[in-house]
């Protein structure tokens, strides 16, 4: 079951981290030209999800991790 759990964490971690980083990359750039005190706003906005997702993957690793140690 910790497999299990610990795929669907990291699948979904990479997930969001990929579409978090992907959306404020092209916010950044878009605000970056116009109005650099945005890149602020945009850190903050797309920085939490990434967190969360980074979360997600590293818990997921773990949990990976921990069911092959207790396999052998």
């Amino acid at each position: 079951m910790k497999r299990l759990f610990g795929g669907i964490l990291l699948g979904v971690g990479l997930l969001i981290m990929t579409c978090s980083g992907l959306c404020s990359l092209s916010v950044g750039l878009g605000f970056a030209l116009h109005a650099p005190a945005m890149l602020l706003v945009v850190l903050i906005v797309g920085g939490l999800p990434f967190l969360l997702g980074y979360g997600a993957f590293r818990w997921g690793r773990s949990l990976l991790r921990q069911a092959d140690e207790e396999r052998f």
